[in-house]
C-alpha cells in the first residue's frame, strides 16, 4: 500500500472520489468566507435598531406638531396673504380676520434687543473662561452662576426685569429683551466655551511662534475656528428666547397697534398673542393663534436658514 505524496493529493485536497468530474459528480467543498456572527455584531445590530426607534420615536411627535400648526395655520395665516402679516390686531378677540403684524414687528425687536445683549456678552464672558480664566476661582464661580442661571425658571426672569425695570420705567420692548437676555445668556457662554474648549492647541501654538500676541490670536485664529459651533449655540438661544411667554408678560405688555419704539410704550410679540389667543374661548381668536403659531415657526426657520447661510459663506472665504 503506497501512501501519497505532495504531487499527488488524497481526497481530502481534492482528489480521489472528492475530485471535480469523478464518480459522484460532486464540486469539492470550498471554504467559508463569511463572517461569523458575535456577541459584538449581535449588539452592535441591536444598538443600531435601538437607535433607528429611538430616532423614529422622536420623529413622531416632531411631525405631528408642525403637521397640527401647519395644516391649522396656514389656511388663516395664508387666505388673504398677506392682510395676516400686516394688519393690526383685532381689539375684539371674537371677530375672525387678521392680522399679527404689530407681533410680529415686536417679535423681531424684543428677540433682536436680546440677541445683540445676550451674544456679545456670552461671547466675551466664554473667551474669558477658556483663554484667560481657567481653573481659577472667579473663573468657576463663573461658570457656577452661569449654571444656575441655565435652570432657572422663566417665569422668575420675568419677575426680576418687572422689579428692576418695568416697575421704574413701564411697559416695553426693551424690557422684554432684557428678560430674554437673561435667559440667552448662560446657554451663549456654555455653547461658546464648548466650542473655544474644542479648537486644537496647535493652531494657538502656531499663531504663538509667528510672534502674534494672545489678544490677536484669539481674534484671528480661535474665534474663526469656533465659528460654526458658536453660531449654533446662538441659535439655539435665540430660538428659545423667540418662544418664551411667561417673562414677556410681566415686561412687554399687550399691545394691539404697530409700535415701532424699543424703548417707550407697551408692545406685544408672537408669543404672547399665542397665549392670550389659545386661551380664549372664540374659534376666531383660537384659529388666529394657530396662525401665529405658524408665523413664530417660519420666522425661526428662516433666521436659522439665513444664520446657516452666513456661516457657510465665511467657511467658504476662509
Amino acid at each position: 500500500m503506497m501512501t501519497p505524496t505532495l504531487d499527488e493529493p488524497g481526497p481530502e485536497l481534492g482528489g480521489g472520489d472528492g475530485a471535480a468530474g469523478g464518480a459522484g459528480g460532486k464540486a469539492p467543498r470550498g471554504i467559508d468566507l463569511r463572517a461569523r456572527r458575535s456577541w459584538r455584531t449581535v449588539t452592535n445590530t441591536g444598538m443600531l435598531g435601538l437607535m433607528a426607534a429611538a430616532v423614529v420615536l422622536v420623529a413622531i411627535p416632531l411631525v405631528a406638531v408642525l403637521w397640527s400648526v401647519i395644516a391649522r395655520g396656514a389656511t388663516v395665516a395664508f387666505h388673504d396673504f398677506p392682510a395676516f402679516f400686516t394688519h393690526a390686531i383685532p381689539v375684539v378677540s371674537r371677530r375672525p380676520g387678521p392680522g399679527m403684524g404689530p407681533a410680529i414687528l415686536g417679535t423681531l425687536l424684543v428677540t433682536g434687543g436680546a440677541t445683540l445683549i445676550a451674544v456679545p456678552l456670552g461671547i466675551l464672558g466664554a473667551v474669558y473662561l477658556q483663554e484667560y480664566g481657567g481653573s481659577s476661582a472667579f473663573a468657576r464661580l463663573v461658570r457656577f452662576m452661569s449654571t444656575v442661571m441655565t435652570g432657572v425658571p422663566s417665569v422668575v426672569m420675568g419677575l426680576f426685569v418687572y422689579l428692576i425695570w418695568t416697575m421704574s420705567f413701564g411697559y416695553s420692548a426693551f424690557g422684554g429683551a432684557l428678560a430674554l437676555a437673561c435667559l440667552m445668556l448662560p446657554v451663549v457662554i456654555g455653547s461658546t466655551e464648548q466650542m473655544l474648549r474644542l479648537v486644537p492647541g496647535q493652531l494657538r501654538e502656531a499663531a504663538y511662534a509667528l510672534g502674534t500676541t494672545k489678544s490677536r490670536t484669539i481674534v484671528t485664529v480661535v474665534l474663526p475656528a469656533a465659528l460654526p459651533g458658536i453660531v449654533s449655540g446662538a441659535l439655539l438661544a435665540v430660538a428659545r428666547a423667540a418662544g418664551e411667554t411667561a417673562p414677556l408678560l410681566f415686561a412687554v405688555g399687550a399691545a394691539t397697534a404697530y409700535n415701532p419704539h424699543l424703548f417707550s410704550e407697551a408692545n406685544t410679540a408672537l408669543s404672547v398673542q399665542i397665549f392670550a389667543n389659545a386661551n380664549s374661548s372664540f374659534a376666531a381668536a383660537q384659529d388666529r393663534a394657530w396662525a401665529a403659531a405658524l408665523t413664530l415657526v417660519l420666522l425661526t426657520f428662516i433666521v436659522t436658514l439665513v444664520a446657516r447661510m452666513f456661516t457657510a459663506r465665511l467657511a467658504l472665504k476662509r
